[in-house]
């Protein structure tokens, strides 16, 4: 069994991320795993856990807690009928077979690569939210053909290489395609489940090496990170949401977005070598 004085700074400072996560998710709308997998980079490596694996231990943890926090968030879109779920079921195998072929090229690539494809498309998520305008549109419905084919599977994708649920590649795919943003934002919630679940049941048979992987970990997901992370978001989200109530959080949006394209700046020179 690991020693306690060993385990008790990550669960601090696990518990200071899952609770600066559950207050953003809730304040701005923006899914915890644009925040986790970061943020739980920089805390393992800080522990001594850094290797050529770690970026796919933080990104399989990262979609563990999605798992729940989605389908808290479903749950809770679906009693206000938010959730498109026409949208959510003709998407959803397409998604499924993204996130699985996600998890079989995350899996072969080293973190310095991962970095850097997290990066990449974390400064251009962050640039949309900083600078996208909401009548921004790509046509007057959703896409069918060509587009409705290869949509879903570059989310789950996508997604799946950064370790985040649906919200920050489906929404505004979403919206850009005429869809109100609170509907877009609700059935996106559903998309986090879907590329979650075999995500992570993928990566449980993912081989980390024991001398470099933190207690209590299984495959590449570290349990201590999914236990401590979600109870701290289930408790904060909801402070978040009342902030978002009390006060206007679009400026905070665009700084959130500058803070975002800051941490995937520094990730993408870490991946450079810099």
């Amino acid at each position: 069994m690991p020693d306690l004085m060993a385990v008790l700074p990550m669960l601090l400072l696990l518990a200071a991320i899952g609770g600066f996560a559950g207050v953003m998710a809730g304040l701005l709308g923006v899914g915890g795993g644009i925040i986790l997998v970061p943020a739980f980079y920089y805390t393992f490596a800080a522990l001594g856990y850094e290797s050529a694996q770690l970026m796919q231990l933080c990104l399989a943890t990262s979609l563990a807690t999605i798992i729940v926090t989605s389908l808290r968030s479903v749950h809770a879109h679906n009693k206000k009928g938010a959730v498109d779920w026409d949208v959510l079921k003709t998407w959803a195998p397409g998604i499924i077979v993204g996130a699985v072929i996600g998890v079989l090229v995350a899996s072969s690539l080293r973190s310095a690569v991962l970095q850097g494809i997290f990066g990449g498309l974390g400064i251009i998520i962050g640039l949309y939210m900083g600078l996208g305008r909401q009548h921004w549109r790509l046509g007057d419905a959703m896409p069918k053909g060509a587009p409705r084919f290869l949509m879903p599977p570059g989310v789950g994708f996508l997604s799946v290489l950064m370790g985040i649920g649906g919200g920050s590649f489906g929404v505004p795919v979403m919206t850009l395609y005429n869809m109100p943003i609170h509907r877009a934002v609700a059935t996106a919630a559903g998309f986090g489940v879907i590329i979650a679940v075999p995500s992570v049941i993928g990566f449980l048979f993912v081989d980390i090496a024991a001398e470099v992987r933190p207690p209590f970990t299984i495959g590449a997901v570290n349990l201590v990170a999914f236990a401590v992370v979600v109870a701290m978001t289930l408790i904060t989200a909801p402070w978040g949401v009342k902030l978002a109530h009390a006060m206007d959080p679009k400026p905070l949006k665009r700084v959130f977005a500058v803070f975002l394209t800051l941490v995937a700046l520094n990730m993408l020179r870490k991946a450079l070598g810099w």
